[in-house]
């Protein structure tokens, strides 16, 4: 047996969290993308597979910004989207990530920006 990449087990432990939550239209779920340039996150409706917000790391205002405020401007960011989209709650998937560093301060730019999670 082949020894898995980091990727790899990335992507595992994603499958293993996203069998187990799933996103409506009334409570969608707030998916996260790290690279090692930015961090991304989307309000994904799972029921009929459309994401309802967005917030990208290429976006002008958080292009510039060192990594961890970046992180937590695109969690505000994302709420404000949410909120304008008529969303108060959410779901929230970490991607495979550990809840730290990038993940942990998006999720809490997300909250200080009114979101329910």
């Amino acid at each position: 047996m082949a020894v898995a990449t980091k990727r790899e087990r990335r992507l595992k432990r994603r499958r293993r969290v996203r069998a187990k939550i799933r996103g409506t239209a009334e409570r969608p779920r707030l998916s996260v993308f790290r690279s090692n340039r930015g961090t991304s996150a989307q309000l994904i409706d799972d029921d009929r597979g459309v994401t309802l917000a967005a917030v990208n790391w290429t976006e002008p205002e958080l292009r510039e910004l060192p990594r961890m405020e970046q992180a937590k401007r695109a969690g505000e960011l994302i709420a404000q989207r949410a909120k304008e989209a008529g969303i108060e709650t959410c779901v929230f998937d970490r991607g495979g990530y550990r809840y730290h560093g990038r993940v942990r301060a998006l999720a809490e730019g997300a909250r200080e920006g009114g979101l329910n999670f």
